[in-house]
């Protein structure tokens, strides 16, 4: 166990507080295996009806998982250590997502790449003021994993797609609207919405509605038309040429944001959201992105984008291909392509 997730039960309430404050709380490895210990020792525990799941203090929920590992991995042990995380985050995505009790995620902060993974899975998803969520992974070159994939694709008007590719934050007000949280309450009513559901583990959906906070319009609601419009195609070059061809400040704006990401998970993505919304178990949709992530973990702009967005700050990144005309239809194939034989990601509890 690791002293980075603390893991109590309060009554009838299971609670995991993610503990690693001065990373805002990005998963490591241990993280995984300890939630994933605990959620497992609750569900044979009829003394237990309910999970909480939250952080124990700072500004982070989770803010991802650890990059740092995966880079090291993709430099000096051919992705090894990287592919052995990939896969046991995964599997705890995919337990948390076939859960049999109730799981409650506080989202009170920033809510990034992993720790979307595990919130996402979650019954109930409580957004507060504090809420920054986002799938950045397109910035460093990689691709929204942890069931981005299924999640991102559900949602309507091309939202996950805009998502996906420009790494956009939402605040909670917008992730209550577009279906990414269940609930909205200001941060100062979190406390008292823990004691009750402690007090009342049956009754969640009651407790939550009850004290439902007022939340501010949503931001992005004045820009979902342009969303849908400019972002409708699913091939990334028809993407690019909507949006210069729109003579607005937004579609610029995006415009030049996506001129940041990597091409090549760029177009990763967009095949990835099309193939999700497809699938009907999520354990598919987790294969393939093991398959992704295996591949793209060890292609030349993920240690890249890390080293220019993380490592080196210099946000100057050589992406390899560098235009999205050269990335081939046969780069993208060989992403997704089946692993060899007995390399496969299988869940936990299948």
């Amino acid at each position: 166990m690791t002293d980075e997730v603390l893991i109590h039960t309060h009554g009838r309430v299971g609670h995991i507080s993610l503990n690693r404050p001065k990373a805002l709380h990005a998963l490591t490895l241990d993280m995984c295996h300890a939630m994933s210990a605990a959620l497992f020792t609750w569900a044979d525990d009829d003394q237990i009806e309910a999970v909480i799941l939250d952080h124990a203090e700072g500004r982070g929920f989770c803010a991802g998982g650890d990059i740092n590992l995966l880079r090291e991995s993709a430099l000096n042990d051919g992705g090894e250590s990287g592919r052995k995380f990939f896969h046991d985050e995964y599997q705890l995505n995919h337990q948390m997502m076939t859960y049999d009790k109730p799981i409650v995620a506080f989202m009170d902060g920033v809510t990034m790449g992993g720790g979307v993974g595990i919130a996402l899975p979650c019954k109930y998803r409580v957004a507060t003021e504090n809420t920054r969520f986002a799938m950045p992974e397109t910035g460093i070159g990689l691709f929204p994993d942890v069931g981005g994939g299924w999640h991102l694709s559900r949602l309507g008007g091309r939202l996950g797609q805009f998502l996906a590719l420009t790494g956009a934050r939402l605040d909670g007000a917008e992730c209550l609207w577009a279906g990414l949280a269940t609930h909205y309450l200001p941060s100062e009513m979190i406390a008292e919405a823990k004691a009750r559901i402690v007090d009342k583990p049956g009754r969640i959906a009651g407790v939550l509605s009850e004290m439902v906070g007022s939340p501010p319009k949503a931001r992005i609601e004045d820009n979902a038309d342009k969303i849908a419009r400019h972002f409708a195609s699913d091939e990334y070059e028809d993407i690019l040429a909507s949006l210069e061809a729109a003579d607005t400040d937004w579609a610029q704006k995006e415009r030049d944001t996506l001129g940041t990401k990597s091409p090549q998970t760029c177009k990763v993505a967009l095949r990835q959201l099309k193939e999700s919304a497809a699938l009907t178990d999520f354990a598919d949709n987790l294969r393939m992105e093991y398959r992704i992530a295996s591949r793209v973990l060890v292609r030349p702009d993920f240690a890249e984008g890390v080293r220019a967005v993380i490592v080196d700050k210099t946000n100057d990144p050589k992406w390899n291909p560098p235009t999205p005309e050269e990335v081939s239809e046969e780069l993208i194939d060989s992403i997704f392509a089946p692993l060899p034989e007995g390399e496969e990601w299988t869940p936990l509890n299948p």
